[in-house]
């Protein structure tokens, strides 16, 4: 028998984590990343950050820096540059996770699943064949191989690197 380690989890299990209030897409401050809140980009329109509770490794969460519910609440800027940053994101977990699949996901309203729905966001989750395993359907817990400080750092110069990018920048100047 195999032992699996996530004791970095156990304070979430117990409900010791410290609680964070306010909006996980509005972290403070003005900085472009930020490894304690796992905010790997901030733009004038968009933030990405990590996922605190994957679903698998690398799984990100892409939205609008706008604190906005509804997708018809979007500006054609929001739109255009959303699409083009989970084009992006998908392909960087490609590269750097050797994802042979990618979830893309947006979950609108409670009852559609949103965990968060005052902020619209997508889920961006990197696949592989096999991936989820009885853990996951017969005990309700994640396996994630990575540690999240180590996703969050292997990720986050292709992300500096958009946002150097001279189109991206004129795109989103407002």
């Amino acid at each position: 028998m195999k032992t699996l380690w996530t004791p970095w989890r156990m304070e979430h299990v117990e409900g010791s984590a410290e609680r964070t209030y306010g909006c996980i897409f509005e972290p403070p401050g003005e900085t472009t990343s930020d490894k304690e809140h796992l905010l790997l980009l901030r733009s004038p329109l968009l933030v990405v950050l990590l996922n605190r509770f994957p679903y698998a490794n690398g799984h990100l969460l892409v939205g609008p820096r706008r604190h906005v519910a509804e997708i018809t609440e979007l500006t054609g800027d929001e739109q255009g540059a959303l699409m083009a940053l989970l084009g992006f994101a998908a392909q960087v977990l490609r590269l750097r996770f050797h994802a042979e699949g990618i979830n893309i996901g947006l979950n609108l309203g409670v009852c559609a699943g949103a965990g968060i729905p005052g902020h619209l966001h997508f889920h961006v989750v990197p696949r592989w064949p096999g991936d989820h395993n009885f853990m996951t359907v017969l005990a309700d817990v994640r396996t994630i191989p990575q540690h999240i400080e180590r996703s969050f750092d292997l990720l986050l110069p292709d992300f500096q690197q958009y946002l150097a990018q001279k189109d991206y920048v004129k795109h989103e100047e407002p």
